[in-house]
């Protein structure tokens, strides 16, 4: 399984680049995506989600009525969910949405995105290409020539590239990630990934 290598310009090079049957062409497993994007989605959740129950909230604690003789139901504290400004009941209260999955379901997961996105052609190994200086128009300017300007894009990195994600920073559909960060749902949401060589051969040694 080979692919073509593209430069910045988004012409092609007349190199290939062999990609791995064991990352690229495996089986897809749907439920690993699943519960690796779920897991995702979760731990991003702050959960400090919070009501006042009847002993949070400010009020008297007298009685405001007798018990007796009031052709009504008994009421023994303002602070009461049923009146106004009272106490929610069963409110929400601050927790940790975060789950463990197996280190190896994650790696199925990530794999089964990669081999989707090999299927629909979603794929693409560039050059690797470095900024100067930060400059966002340069970035617009190559993916105006790649034509990728009116789909979400990831740009798979070696390392932190700092020039490369500030360029990206500013634009909507952009995304830029080194490879050790890379993760199913930011592959997922993609409609275009590309690799860069040298991002491809780490992609190899993480994986085996």
């Amino acid at each position: 399984m080979e692919l073509k290598v593209y430069n910045i310009s988004g012409e092609d090079t007349g190199r290939t680049v062999a990609l791995s049957e064991a990352i690229f062409g495996i089986e897809p497993n749907d439920h690993a995506i699943y519960l690796d994007v779920k897991q995702f989605l979760a731990n991003q959740r702050q959960g400090t989600h919070k009501s006042k129950e009847r002993g949070e909230v400010e009020g008297s604690t007298r009685k405001i009525k007798r018990q007796k003789g009031t052709g009504t139901a008994r009421a023994g504290s303002i602070k009461s969910p049923v009146f106004r400004g009272g106490g929610r009941v069963f409110g929400p209260r601050p927790r940790n949405y975060a789950f463990k999955l197996n280190k190896k379901l994650k790696q199925l997961a990530r794999k089964s995105i990669l081999t989707y996105k090999m299927k629909d052609e979603q794929l693409k190994i560039y050059e690797d290409f470095n900024f100067e200086v930060p400059s966002t128009k340069t970035l617009v300017s190559i993916n105006d020539k790649l034509k990728i300007n009116d789909r979400k894009t990831l740009i798979v990195t070696l390392d932190v590239n700092r020039n490369i994600y500030l360029s990206s920073r500013n634009l909507q559909n952009i995304d830029v990630v080194p490879v050790s960060e890379l993760t199913t749902y930011t592959i997922a949401r993609a409609s275009n990934v590309f690799i860069s060589e040298k991002s491809l051969e780490a992609l190899n040694a993480m994986f085996n």
